[in-house]
């Protein structure tokens, strides 16, 4: 008879090198164990001997998050209206400061010299409703009129227009009693 029987064979094949096998296991492990417990403690713990306690440090921990960079508005405020420069900077350069999809770049007398040639109105029009890439009043509806009005006047300006910067409307009398 063959011995195909017996093909199989283990890589330990003493009681030592069994042995020898199972310590290292556990030493695998418990050196895995002591290096995770390190790695979960490695924060400074706070407490006694720390400043964790004092209120600067309290104040710090417990402010709200959403707090930090933001400005809050009044919703029911009188809105202040932009310069023409505000509205660019915040709305219009996003296209016209890198002449995105075919915007007119910020300043370039040349691309600019047709649109300024049909005139302060038509621009505002167009700045107010939209054309073509061009979303209506830049994509910030909260935008008044006469801010649009004065960004037109602005970036016109700074191409070779020779526009006035509309000034504020005058505000509406209170009614009577």
């Amino acid at each position: 008879m063959s011995d195909a029987h017996n093909e199989h064979e283990s890589a330990i094949k003493t009681p030592k090198q069994l042995a020898a096998a199972v310590v290292g296991f556990f030493a695998v492990v418990i050196i895995g164990i002591v290096l995770l417990v390190q790695y979960v403690t490695t924060d400074k713990l706070t407490g006694r001997g720390s400043n964790s306690q004092e209120p600067d440090a309290i104040a710090t921990r417990i402010a709200p998050v959403a707090d930090n960079g933001f400005t809050l508005k009044d919703a029911s405020a009188p809105k202040v209206l932009q310069s023409g420069e505000a509205i660019y900077n915040s709305t219009c350069v996003a296209c016209h400061g890198s002449g995105a999809a075919g915007a007119p770049k910020f300043g370039d007398a040349g691309a600019w010299s047709a649109r300024i040639a049909q005139g302060f109105e038509t621009m505002v029009k167009h700045a107010n409703e939209g054309l073509r890439a061009m979303p209506a009043k830049g994509g910030n509806p909260e935008l008044a009129d006469v801010e649009i009005a004065r960004a037109v006047a602005y970036i016109g300006n700074a191409s070779g227009g020779k526009f006035k910067e509309p000034e504020a409307p005058a505000a509406a009398p209170a009614e009577a009693k």
